[in-house]
């Protein structure tokens, strides 16, 4: 009797593997049918050849799925020059995606897909380095869970669109690096929530920075290599706490004099602009700046001797009206 056990166990083993050979994955069917519609419609690439219909689709590269519920919440293609064409309707069929980033995929064409729409779980769109064209969709603002919004390095024109201050959970917005118009929206200074760094750099935004943005206290501001008139006062302020301001190659004007300084400010790039007035003796007392450049300007008087300012060499201070005194040669 146990010799016969002994036989016979193997085998039960064998006919149940054979019986029920689906037991075993995990993938939700239809997570699987989705992403091999995105293989196909991307052509099949080399990338995702992991992806095999007779394996387990939470093994497959490129995706991440639920520990307890199996469904797929993470897509992530980085770094591929052999896929290319539009991005596919289907990955709007992917209900529980939390995370989504094309990622320098330079053949990627074609607008943002609307059935991003859908995905209403997501937290985390990145799609950058790639060759999408079109405008910042509204829809956007329908994703009430988004905490990171990485647009940058494409080619998207058009203007922002003012929805994206009813995000509520944003940390960060980068729309950087693209070919966008028009002007930066009032409503950024009316965001609910979370306070996101902007990164609005390389683009051909004009108009005034509104004064809007000077209600909130925003940790880091990219408005580099715009086209922005006028005044950007309002974004400083002795009482916030902002990291890092990049307001470079603009065409603002505005009287330096006045300017509060925030007490953790680290990065302050004020270069190429059309500034006045003198700088304030406030930076003496931030210990925490680590880079400081106002050249191309038209400042005047003596720069402050203390804190870190001294630290900084001569072409963070050149090309200015009549300012003068260490780094600089010495006031007359």
């Amino acid at each position: 009797m146990k010799l016969s056990l002994h036989f016979l166990l193997p085998l039960l083993l064998l006919l149940s593997a054979l019986l029920c050979p689906s037991s075993a994955e995990l993938c939700h069917p239809q997570d699987k049918k989705v992403l091999l519609e995105i293989k196909k419609a991307f052509n099949d690439p080399y990338v995702l050849s992991s992806w095999n219909p007779d394996t387990d689709c939470c093994d497959w590269y490129c995706v991440k799925c639920d520990r307890k519920t199996h469904r797929i919440i993470s897509l992530v293609i980085l770094t591929d020059n052999k896929i290319s064409g539009p991005i596919p309707p289907q990955v709007g069929d992917l209900p529980f995606l939390q995370t989504l980033v094309f990622h320098k995929l330079s053949n990627i064409t074609g607008p943002i897909q609307p059935a991003i729409a859908k995905l209403k779980s997501l937290e985390f769109l990145w799609l950058s380095w790639t060759n999408i064209s079109g405008s910042v969709p509204d829809f956007l603002s329908q994703l009430k869970n988004l905490t990171f919004l990485d647009l940058s390095f494409n080619n998207l024109t058009g203007s922002i669109p003012s929805s994206l201050s009813l995000l509520p959970n944003l940390d960060a917005i980068h729309l950087d690096r693209n070919k966008l118009t028009g002007s930066i929206p009032a409503s950024f200074g009316e965001f609910q929530g979370s306070i996101p760094d902007l990164y609005l750099s390389h683009n051909q935004l004009t108009g005034k920075i509104p004064a809007s943005l000077g209600k909130l206290d925003f940790n880091t501001i990219d408005f580099s290599r715009n086209k922005l008139e006028g005044d950007a006062s309002m974004l400083f302020g002795s009482n916030k706490t902002t990291f890092s301001v990049d307001l470079s190659r603009n065409m603002l004007e505005f009287d330096m004099s006045k300017v509060e300084i925030p007490k953790n400010l680290q990065y302050l790039d004020l270069n190429h602009n059309r500034i006045t007035g003198s700088i304030p003796v406030g930076f003496t007392a931030d210990s925490n700046l680590q880079f400081f450049n106002v050249s191309y300007n038209r400042l005047c008087g003596e720069i402050p001797v203390g804190g870190k300012l001294q630290s900084f060499d001569y072409s963070s201070y050149f090309h200015n009206k009549c300012l003068c005194g260490a780094p600089l040669p010495s006031c007359k």
